[in-house]
């Protein structure tokens, strides 16, 4: 049996912003139930703007070596890999499996309960699996949250986009926050060292709706997450926040955020690991949703949406990160 025909399909607006991704449409020589009719192929931006972003941060790079040393190592459920590989800091391709067949979470729309709570428990699954395991030489490929070229590049590149970020979306940031933009910078360094502090784990990074696909038929894992692009080591409560406080429906959010935390507390607990109250993650939960300002901001303000309904998961984003701080009295821990 051999391919003789590749089909190459553009996902279009649903795509990445640092990766062009495409459906490939697969005929043999000969019919065949077992190999995949069907692939996903990932591949470097043409946008130059998010190209640079993506090569500063290490994007491509951790990407193509998370599938192999992070994601069989967890009983979360990523998307079957067939081929990663990168011959320098950007010049790379992943082929995976297709998940068409699932559906795919909307982050203009926002994250029901029912999603979020699926979210929780898988992030629980992934951080559980190497709680305290990550301080050998095995990882440090992965960057640390502080003290590191990905922590420096996150504060300066938070800087240079405050101003275009306001200039785009004053209308949602309320003056009080605006005010306290020195103290927000002078700080971040300090968030960072609270959010790398033990116990350490690793941190998927980019936990958002629209990286999530939800099962349809039985036999289908009940959600599946991709885009291994910006892992890092620090507390796994950065995940919890950047999906609650950035994808998560407002009102969702206000009503079951107490809950949530303690369902991720409890997820972790079933894992074996004990020392993690409820009250700690709490705190580390307010102390994430006011740090991950600094990259809302950054993608809001540095980096090109590129097309309409990516620039409406950003302006969702924003709006619901403004929100939550606020809510969560953020400011005060200036």
């Amino acid at each position: 049996m051999e391919v003789i025909d590749i089909g190459r399909t553009p996902i279009g607006e649903r795509g990445g912003m640092v990766s062009e991704i495409e459906f490939l449409s697969i005929t043999y020589s000969d019919s065949t139930k077992d190999a995949p009719q069907s692939l996903v192929v990932k591949f470097p931006t043409t946008n130059e703007i998010n190209r640079q972003i993506a090569e500063d941060f290490g994007v491509y790079h951790r990407e193509v070596r998370s599938y192999p040393e992070i994601v069989p190592r967890s009983p979360s459920s990523s998307p079957k890999v067939y081929l990663a590989d990168i011959e320098d800091k950007s010049n790379f391709v992943i082929i995976l499996e297709d998940l068409s067949q699932y559906r795919l979470g909307d982050q203009v729309i926002g994250a029901t309960i029912e999603e979020t709570s699926l979210g929780i428990d898988e992030l629980a699954k992934l951080h559980g699996s190497f709680w305290g395991q990550v301080q050998n030489r095995n990882y440090d490929w992965l960057p640390r949250f502080s003290n590191s070229q990905n922590a420096l590049n996150m504060v300066e590149g938070a800087k240079a986009s405050w101003d275009p970020t306001v200039e785009k979306f004053d209308q949602y940031l309320p003056s009080k926050f605006l005010k306290v933009k020195d103290r927000f910078f002078s700080t971040l360094p300090i968030l960072q060292g609270r959010l790398d502090s033990g116990p350490i784990t690793i941190i998927h990074g980019d936990f958002r709706l629209d990286n999530l696909f939800f099962g349809q038929r039985p036999e289908q894992h009940p959600i599946v997450f991709a885009d291994w692009g910006v892992p890092l080591r620090g507390r796994g409560m950065v995940d919890v926040a950047y999906l609650m406080s950035q994808s998560t429906q407002t009102k969702v959010r206000r009503t079951h955020e107490h809950d949530l935390i303690a369902r991720y507390v409890a997820k972790i607990n079933d894992q074996g690991i004990s020392g993690y109250s409820i009250e700690e993650a709490w705190e580390d939960y307010r102390h994430s949703v006011l740090y991950l300002w600094a990259f809302a901001s950054m993608v809001a303000g540095s980096m090109d949406a590129g097309n309409e309904r990516s620039a409406a998961w950003i302006t969702e984003m924003v709006k619901r990160n403004i929100a939550a701080i606020d809510d969560l009295n953020c400011i005060d821990l200036l």
